[in-house]
């Protein structure tokens, strides 16, 4: 017979380089394989643990960097443009997909406020943007669209699309388009969630156009592709099984709804999803204190093995934030006990005062990240007085959230890694302070010609910085299973990553 014990052991076993422990949390396997790919430090995956070097000073603690209004915002005005995604082309265009609300006059509240719709703009430089009078559907007069509207079904006018995101997909997937969307459509028969495929990115397809999820997940929907599981996984809301009480028919605006995210997956892409969406994040008691009970999106993007969601806590029926959460497995998400905001609201009076409407589709120049996001000037429940417009923050390249040492000194230590060879560049700010590294064995004991010692401190601020001792790199150290040890004096370090063999 087996024992609880044994059933126990049993459950601890190998999937694509991680540990999957007995409680269901997911550990990397040691020594574990880092590539080349930027490795994050902010969390409990690369790092084995932290420490001050006073028992009784400060530790060594995680910091949110808050991406900077750029001064010129806001940079986009008119439509009153919510759920948006960037990408930047190989030749420098930057291209937005916006979901544009059109008012309506002569209406005061109501479905019929504003006219939904997927619209276009493009800049050279990311700053000045540019909305072309594409003129695409002949009916756009009648059916009150922007001129640079892109997603219309003639057939069914009266159908709304909204929050769009551009997937990446392989190959094999993309059934000869270059860019492929994620939209939702609001209005029946074609109300759900939605791809589409463009080889310009402007005109879609009308025939590839197919319902993927019939969910009323009013929110920005995300898919994106998992290699290691080669599967499709859709972050949305369980919007079909929640309603307003007493209800029989499914309500909108029901408050059960807005509680938590959802993730549904699948093998095919270009298929019905004939799955449930399951709950895997949702507000907790240190919400409750914020008066923030409620999550009305959490669009999701992949980036170094990491799922990184822009969550959008929602202060009833007022205020709609941002906030970083992440995620190593897809599954579970995870967030800095403080619960800042990433892009805080504006201040009193201000065009983004009220709600922040983040995008998860980041834009890497030069060495920083370029955040867009839509602001508004009015609370949540007053879409006839608010106006909404785009922005743009930007952040350090890698730096939402960085382990910081005291003034008296801390230290970051890695888990075992097999050291894959090259050079070591550290993503890092050190100037005000002083940063050095040391290479150890699995036990901890320092390598001959690594120790803190033979690192040349690093004194500047820079997000790729190369570690060398006495001038030496860690090349020699290929296939060695090594600890890196951090010493951050006054010193933020956001990520390190190997050359690998050069």
């Amino acid at each position: 017979m087996k024992t609880w014990l044994h059933c126990l052991l049993m459950t601890v076993l190998t999937n694509s380089g991680r540990a999957i422990a007995a409680g269901g949390g997911f550990l990397p396997a040691e020594p574990m394989e880092i590539g080349s790919e930027p490795q994050f430090v902010f969390d409990l995956h690369v790092v084995d643990t932290t420490w001050g070097l006073k028992p009784k000073g400060e530790p060594v603690k995680r910091v949110l960097h808050q991406p900077k209004k750029h001064p010129a915002n806001p940079l986009i005005i008119g439509d009153d443009p919510s759920h948006l995604w960037v990408l930047r082309e190989t030749n420098g265009l930057f291209r937005m997909w916006y979901q544009a609300n059109v008012k309506n006059p002569a209406v005061d509240k109501g479905k019929d406020l504003y006219r939904v719709t997927v619209a276009y703009a493009e800049s050279k430089d990311g700053l000045h943007w540019e909305k072309p009078a594409l003129d695409l559907f002949p009916d756009a007069k009648r059916c009150s669209l922007p001129r640079n509207a892109v997603i219309h079904r003639l057939d069914e006018p009266q159908c709304e699309s909204n929050a769009p995101q551009i997937v990446e997909v392989p190959e094999k997937d993309r059934r000869g388009f270059h860019y492929i969307m994620l939209y939702t459509m609001s209005t029946a028969p074609l109300n759900g969630i939605r791809l589409i495929g463009s080889h310009d990115g402007i005109h879609w397809d009308a025939k590839s156009d197919m319902r993927i999820a019939k969910l009323s997940s009013d929110t920005h929907n995300t898919i994106h592709y998992d290699a290691a599981r080669d599967e499709y996984v859709m972050f949305c809301r369980s919007k079909h099984i929640y309603r307003a009480p007493g209800q029989t028919k499914e309500m909108t605006s029901s408050g059960e709804s807005r509680r938590g995210m959802s993730r549904m997956s699948s093998k095919q892409l270009w298929t019905e999803w004939n799955v449930r969406p399951q709950t895997i994040i949702m507000p907790d008691e240190r919400d409750a204190e914020l008066g923030y009970n409620y999550f009305m999106a959490m669009p999701v993007r992949r980036y170094t093995g990491i799922w990184w969601g822009l969550l959008a806590p929602f202060l009833w029926n007022d205020l709609y934030a941002s906030e970083i959460a992440w995620s190593r497995d897809g599954w579970r998400f995870e967030r800095l006990p403080a619960r800042q905001h990433l892009i805080e609201f504006g201040p009193k009076g201000s065009w983004d005062q009220s709600m922040i409407v983040a995008s998860a589709r980041w834009v890497e120049v030069g060495d920083e990240w370029w955040l867009y996001y839509a602001g508004f000037s009015g609370p949540h429940d007053d879409p006839k007085g608010r106006n909404g417009a785009i922005g743009l923050a930007t952040v350090r390249k890698e730096g939402f959230i960085s382990q910081r040492g005291p003034k008296t000194g801390g230290v970051v230590c890695t888990r075992a890694l097999r050291w894959p060879g090259g050079r070591l560049f550290i993503n890092a700010d050190a100037h005000e302070g002083e940063l050095r590294v040391r290479a150890s064995d699995e036990l901890r004991r320092p390598l001959p010609g690594c120790d803190y010692a033979d690192c040349k401190p690093f004194t500047g601020d820079s997000v790729a910085h190369e570690v060398t001792w006495k001038g030496k790199s860690l090349d020699a150290l290929k296939g060695q299973v090594v600890r890196l040890e951090f010493l951050l004096k006054n010193a933020d370090l956001y990520t390190f990553r190997a050359t690998g063999s050069e």
